[in-house]
């Protein structure tokens, strides 16, 4: 059962592999098992945008963000819960890295992209890989989740294809 959640998604580039519905289901999948009790936030709504870029606006948002002249993967923006419980973020894909990436690492770019919006969707929720600990709950999460959909361990170069 997917939690209450809405989603705004923008295309600032083509990209004719990733319709709303199937990003809106990797969103949905995603939030399902990361908010899922025990988890206190259970049963908050969310409210997230998911924006697809070009490596001109990636870089742009990751200079200006990060301090950092190339575009990344995946930019996410948390803003945490407000006052009526609403949590929300922003969550920006750059649609050729993605497609690099994916072919460099030998992996479908479906996969690859749900990996990337479930990440991104983790990170709007708060959690983060800065520390060992928390890089290893974030990743064992988002291994689970993509599990759930039939998509390998991203983590795991043997099962990358």
């Amino acid at each position: 059962m997917y939690p209450d959640f809405s989603l705004s998604i923008q295309y600032a580039v083509a990209a004719p592999l990733l319709p709303r519905w199937r990003l809106r289901r990797w969103v949905g999948r995603a939030l399902a098992q990361a908010l899922a009790a025990p988890d206190p936030r259970a049963g908050q709504p969310v409210a997230l945008t998911l924006r697809l870029v070009d490596a001109d606006e990636g870089r742009s948002l990751n200079a200006a963000w990060r301090q950092r002249d190339y575009a990344t993967n995946v930019l996410t923006f948390e803003y945490g819960a407000d006052p009526s419980g609403l949590i929300s973020g922003d969550i920006v894909l750059c649609l050729p890295v993605l497609e690099r990436e994916a072919a460099e690492q030998g992996k479908p770019l479906l996969h690859h992209a749900a990996h990337l919006t479930t990440h991104g969707v983790l990170h709007a929720l708060g959690y983060d890989h800065i520390e060992a600990q928390e890089a290893e709950l974030m990743e064992a999460l988002e291994t689970a989740i993509l599990a759930a959909q039939g998509i390998p361990d991203p983590y795991c170069a043997s099962d990358a294809g």
